[in-house]
C-alpha cells in the first residue's frame, strides 16, 4: 500500500502545471535533437544542464528525461525518410524504413515508428514502475564471463544470420571489431592502431561510422544513378498516410516483442537501444515467414527495432534509479546531473525521495502520449521532404551529416572518416555484405574486450570460467546454435523437399 500510495502521489506531482510544461519541453526538444544526426540525447541533456542551475530538481529531471526518450523518436524521421539515422539507436530503422519511403509508404513507415515507439515506451515504463528491483536483482548476476558470452552470442547470432551469407557477415563483424580496438588500451594506456593521428586516440566514434555507412553511402549510390541515368524521379506519396489493415496486422507482434526486448536489454548496463533495436531485427528476421523481404521494405523491421530502441530508455533507467549505475552515455550524464542537485540515486532514493523518483517515472507516461499526439499529425509534413529533388536532397543529406559528424568533436578528421565509411558501406552494398554485424561489433567490441580481460583476471587465466556457470553455458550453447543454424537449416529445407517429391 505504501508503494501503491507513492506512485498515485508521483501522478500528482507529475500532473503539476510547471512539470507538464517541462515534459512537453524535454520531449518536444528531443524530438528535434533526435532529428538532427550525431547530437544524440548524451550531447543534448549535456547541454541543458547548465541551462537548469536553480531550477527544482524534479522539473529539471523530468525535462532530462523528456529529452532521452524524445530523441529516440526524432531519431526515426531522417532514418525512415534519407537514410540519416538521427540518432544511433535509429540505425536499423534506416534499413527498412528508407525501403518503404521510396516504394511510397513512408507515412506507414512513420506512423508505425509512432505508434510502436508509444506502446512499446509505456511497456517499458509499466515494466520499471513494477519490475524495477527484481530485474536489477538479476542483472547484479552478470559478472565479466556473462558479459562476455552475452555479447558473444549477440555477436554470432546477428553476423550469422543477417544477410545471405554467413561468411560476408563474418567478414564484416571482423572489420567491426577492428575498428573497435583502434585507441588508446584501457588496461595498458598504449595507443593502438592510430597510425601517428591523435584523433584516434579517442576511438573512432560511433555516430561517424554510422553517417558514412548509411548517409553518405546513400549519396554515392544516389550519384551513381544520376551519373548513369537510371535515378529516379522525386518520389511521389500515394493512398493513405497511415497503416493498411495488412500492415497492422503485421506490426503488433513486433511492437509487442521489440517492447519486452528493449526494456529487458535496457536493464543491462551498457546494453543501448542500438544493441536492443538489432537483436529486434535479428529476432523479426528469423520469427519471419518472409524474411527475404527484410533489407527491402518489410515493416516488421520498421515496426520491432523502434520499439525495442523507444523501450530500452526504461529499462536503461532501472540500474540508474536502483543501483546508481548508468546503463549507457545518456544515463550517465543523468546521474552527473542527480549528483548536482544532491540528490544519490540508489536502493534508498525510493524511500527518501519518492515524489521526485515516482514523479520522474509517471511524466513518462503523459510525455509519451505527448509524443504520439506530436508526432503523428506531422507525418504529412515529415513525407514533403520526399518531393525534394535529387539536386537538393543529396547535397542536404551530406551537409546534414557533415554537421553532425563535426559537431561531436569538432575535428576535420571525422569528415574525412564519413566519406571513408560512406565508400566502405558503397562498396558493401555492391558486393552484398550486410552492414548491421558491423554495427554490432563496433558497439560492443570495447566492452567485449574488457569483459574479457577481466574474467580473464578473476580466474587467473583460467578459461574455465566462462563454463562456471549455468547463464555462460546457456549463452555459450546458444551461440553455437546460431553458428551452426545457416549451415543446417538448408540442408533440412533441402531433404523436406526430397520427402516431398518422393
Amino acid at each position: 500500500m505504501e508503494t501503491l500510495t507513492h506512485i498515485l502521489h508521483g501522478f500528482v506531482v507529475a500532473t503539476q502545471p510547471i512539470n507538464l510544461w517541462y515534459t512537453f519541453l524535454g520531449v518536444f526538444m528531443g524530438t528535434i535533437i533526435g532529428v538532427l544526426p550525431g547530437i544524440g540525447p548524451s550531447a543534448g541533456i549535456a547541454l541543458l544542464i547548465p541551462i537548469t542551475y536553480g531550477m527544482n530538481p524534479t522539473s529539471a529531471l523530468i525535462m532530462m528525461a523528456g529529452i532521452y526518450y524524445g530523441a529516440k523518436y526524432g531519431g526515426s524521421t531522417t532514418a525512415i525518410l534519407i537514410r540519416t539515422p538521427g540518432e544511433a539507436a535509429s540505425v536499423m530503422t534506416s534499413i527498412d524504413g528508407y525501403e518503404m519511403a521510396k516504394k511510397g509508404r513512408a507515412g506507414a513507415a512513420l506512423a508505425v515508428s509512432a505508434i510502436g515507439s508509444f506502446i512499446a515506451g509505456t511497456i517499458g515504463v509499466i515494466g520499471l514502475t513494477l519490475f524495477a528491483v527484481p530485474l536489477t536483482s538479476m542483472a547484479l548476476k552478470f559478472g565479466p564471463a556473462e558479459y562476455f558470452t552475452l555479447m558473444l552470442f549477440a555477436m554470432t547470432a546477428v553476423s550469422t544470420l543477417t544477410g545471405k551469407s554467413p561468411a560476408k557477415g563474418i567478414i564484416a563483424t571482423i572489420l567491426g571489431l577492428m575498428i573497435a580496438t583502434i585507441g588508446i588500451d584501457l588496461q595498458s594506456g598504449q595507443a593502438r592502431y592510430t597510425m601517428g593521428i591523435p584523433e584516434f586516440q579517442d576511438g573512432v566514434g560511433f555516430v561517424v561510422v554510422v553517417v558514412g555507412l548509411f548517409a553518405m553511402a546513400e549519396v554515392l549510390r544516389g550519384l551513381e544513378g544520376i551519373y548513369r541515368g537510371t535515378s529516379a524521379e522525386a518520389m511521389k506519396i500515394k493512398g493513405k498516410l497511415w497503416l493498411t489493415r495488412e500492415e497492422w496486422r503485421r506490426s503488433i507482434g513486433p511492437i509487442w516483442r521489440g517492447g519486452i526486448i528493449g526494456f529487458v536489454i535496457g536493464v543491462l548496463p551498457g546494453a543501448g537501444g542500438t544493441i536492443a533495436a538489432i537483436m529486434s531485427y535479428t529476432t523479426e528476421k528469423r520469427l519471419s515467414k518472409h524474411p527475404e523481404e527484410f533489407g527491402h521494405g518489410a515493416i516488421e523491421g520498421v515496426a520491432g527495432p523502434e520499439s525495442a530502441n523507444n523501450s530500452d530508455t526504461a529499462g536503461a533507467l532501472v540500474p540508474l534509479l536502483t543501483l546508481g549505475i548508468p546503463g549507457g552515455g545518456a544515463t550517465a550524464v543523468m546521474l552527473g546531473a542527480f549528483i548536482m542537485y544532491g540528490v544519490q540515486p540508489g536502493p534508498m532514493l525510493f524511500q527518501t525521495r519518492p515524489d521526485l523518483v515516482w514523479g520522474l517515472i509517471n511524466s513518462m507516461y503523459i510525455g509519451n502520449v505527448m509524443l504520439v499526439v506530436l508526432n503523428l499529425p506531422l507525418i504529412g509534413l515529415f513525407v514533403r521532404l520526399l518531393y525534394i529533388p535529387q539536386g537538393i536532397l543529396y547535397p542536404m543529406i551530406v551537409a546534414i551529416s557533415a554537421i553532425g559528424a563535426y559537431a561531436i568533436n569538432g575535428s576535420v578528421v571525422d569528415l574525412w572518416l564519413i566519406l571513408l565509411f560512406g565508400v566502405i558501406g558503397y562498396i558493401f552494398d555492391k558486393v552484398d555484405i550486410p552492414v548491421a554485424p558491423l554495427v554490432l561489433s563496433l558497439v560492443l567490441g570495447g566492452m567485449m574486450e574488457q569483459s574479457f580481460r577481466q574474467a580473464m583476471t578473476i580466474s587467473g587465466g583460467e578459461l574455465k570460467i566462462f563454463y562456471g556457470s549455468a547463464i555462460t553455458v546457456t549463452l555459450l550453447v546458444m551461440s553455437l546454435i546460431s553458428v551452426m543454424l545457416p549451415f543446417i537449416i538448408p540442408r533440412l529445407r533441402a531433404m523436406g523437399s526430397k520427402g516431398d517429391e518422393s
